[in-house]
């Protein structure tokens, strides 16, 4: 088998250059390297041009459209029978490409995905944003723990899919947010067979500050009524936990005003956050920060989530998303 690695870049060449040199350091090289340049400011042609002696690498630029039609764009200039998608901010283990290819030759799937990490060189609030977005106490714990080959929905930050299967479905959508779920929802409709890979995770440094977390997470929770119109039937109760904890900490909030001791609830809830994180992180400062991005996660994707209902459910505007001109800033 042979790998397209497809990767839309937009204004992040160090991030770029981080990429590039893990994927350099594959014990599987049967892959091609294909970065498509979303109309950035910032170029990575530099990056690009220190690997073109140790990667197969192709690079060309693109007006700005967004992450899911920039994969489309790299997509078409794949000579490999199987895309991987990767997103600019991942670094990739040396077993990568070589423990997909062992899973896939022994199950055969259309589409796979896997979990992510996080370095130990990686800062403190990049180390607890990751902690939010993994936590079995946040919905986070969702994300790339379902361990059953059935009905498991790939996310393109690491993503691997059939040439075949990605060119009959189209690619992705026009979405800016939420493409990699409105793609994994056609796959399965379609009946392509995808799986979670367990072993197949990256490195992945997501938002290196508090507010680019909250503009995402809350541009999430948006994405995740859009889906819902689009795709009626795909919301689950789940989906609705961060409005329902959004919602009962105001209720919380303004009986305490009354009922003083319900205030211990939030903290409790904080504690709990805090004590996982150390467990999991040995550190007290990436613990307290822990408890901030699981506070940004939960209320930024419930805020979000609640703003697109009551604008597209209820009052029957179009899509929007409040962050997509200043999301990657």
């Amino acid at each position: 088998m042979y790998y397209s690695i497809v990767i839309p870049l937009y204004n992040r060449p160090d991030e770029l250059d981080e990429l590039l040199s893990s994927l350099c350091e594959q014990t599987d090289k049967r892959f091609e390297v294909i970065v498509a340049e979303d109309g950035s400011r910032q170029k990575g042609d530099r990056v690009v041009a220190k690997y073109r002696d140790r990667l197969p690498i192709t690079y060309f630029e693109k007006p700005n459209s967004g992450p899911g039609l920039t994969r489309n764009a790299g997509a078409a200039r794949a000579t490999g029978n199987y895309l991987v998608f990767f997103d600019s901010d991942c670094i990739i283990p040396p077993h990568y490409i070589a423990t997909i290819t062992t899973f896939l030759e022994n199950h055969p799937v259309d589409a796979y995905g896997g979990p992510d990490a996080a370095l130990p060189t990686f800062t403190p609030v990049q180390k607890a944003i990751n902690h939010a977005m993994t936590s079995f106490f946040t919905t986070g714990g969702i994300r790339g723990g379902k361990r059953s080959m059935e009905k498991f929905h790939p996310r393109s930050f690491n993503l691997g899919v059939s040439k075949t299967a990605f060119d009959k479905l189209g690619g992705y959508g026009a979405m800016r947010f939420g493409e990699d779920i409105d793609f994994s929802l056609r796959l399965m409709k379609a009946g392509y067979r995808t799986a979670l890979i367990p072993d197949a995770y990256v490195y992945h440094k997501r938002r290196s500050t508090f507010p680019q977390f909250f503009k995402q997470v809350f541009n999430s929770g948006i994405a995740r009524i859009n889906l819902h119109l689009l795709h009626p039937g795909s919301l689950r109760l789940v989906h609705l936990l961060p409005a329902v904890f959004v919602a009962g900490m105001m209720l919380i909030l303004l009986i305490s005003l009354f009922f003083r001791a319900l205030l211990l609830l939030p903290l409790l809830y904080s504690l709990v956050i805090f004590i996982d994180s150390l467990r999991i992180n040995r550190s007290v400062k990436i613990a307290l920060y822990s408890m901030v991005a699981a506070w940004i996660q939960l209320t930024g994707y419930g805020v979000g989530f609640i703003a697109a209902m009551w604008k597209r459910v209820i009052r029957k505007k179009g899509s929007f998303s409040a962050f997509e001109k200043r999301f990657y800033d």
